[in-house]
């Protein structure tokens, strides 16, 4: 491991269920997914079109865009209450500059680690942000690769809407975050921005006011609250008890 993030990366195998015996971190980045062959799809046109080499460079400009948007709406790190030295995950992670704000949070002995499925997006965030408190993985949101109880906080952005299974993905963020501790995650909200019929026909999820929030709740989480931000978005948090 000879990139900026290699004392990361060493923790983040750490922290696997099952950490490979030959990890590829030759791109700067661990990659768990090899050609992603086993990694459940969308069938949407919107996924059909990101998996094109086209369709990586629209999926790179759309999660910028998402990230402009998300920078706008603050979001909320200071509430997730990260302890000195704790351990924080980002779950599509994008270009990693909310990755990168995780690990701020942390301090200089923290760590946080960014999730992604996009090879473009892992190569600039790493890049861009990867450094001894960050890493970056390649693995799939519906079965993230880590250890129960394993975070202090979890984040994902403007990312569940693209998910096949975002039920399923949650209850993965939630799994391995620590008792006690905060995930906050951002959505589309149902007719929120013009266009949003268009992504629903395309393969993008657009949620219902409460339907989030319900989930968090059916998984067990406490103090769980949702806040539409800018008309656009909706922030829902939640605490594990």
């Amino acid at each position: 491991m000879d990139t900026a993030s290699n004392q990361a990366l060493r923790k983040a195998l750490d922290l696997l269920a099952d950490p490979p015996a030959d990890p590829d971190v030759s791109r700067g980045y661990l990659d768990l997914l090899g050609d992603g062959s086993g990694t459940p799809k969308n069938s949407g046109f919107i996924q059909k079109a990101w998996a094109s080499p086209v369709g990586s460079m629209l999926y790179d400009h759309a999660q910028l865009l998402n990230r402009r948007v998300l920078a706008a709406s603050r979001p909320p790190i200071d509430w997730l209450e990260i302890p000195a030295g704790g351990v924080a995950l980002d779950v599509g992670s994008g270009p990693g500059n909310i990755t990168s704000a995780l690990a701020r949070a942390a301090g200089l002995d923290g760590l946080a680690l960014g999730v992604d499925i996009s090879e473009p997006m892992l190569e600039r965030a790493v890049k861009a942000e990867a450094s001894r408190q960050v890493g970056f993985v390649r693995a799939d949101a519906q079965r993230l690769p880590f250890r129960d109880e394993t975070f202090d906080a979890v984040v994902s952005l403007a990312v569940l809407q693209l998910i096949p299974d975002p039920v399923i993905a949650l209850s993965e963020m939630v799994r391995v975050l620590r008792p006690q501790r905060r995930i906050a995650v951002m959505i589309p909200t149902v007719g929120s921005a013009p266009g949003t019929r268009l992504l629903s026909r395309g393969g993008a999820r657009i949620f219902g006011e409460d339907e989030v929030g319900d989930i968090f709740e059916n998984l067990g989480l406490i103090g769980v609250r949702t806040k539409t931000t800018m008309g656009v978005v909706q922030w829902v948090r939640g605490q594990k008890p």
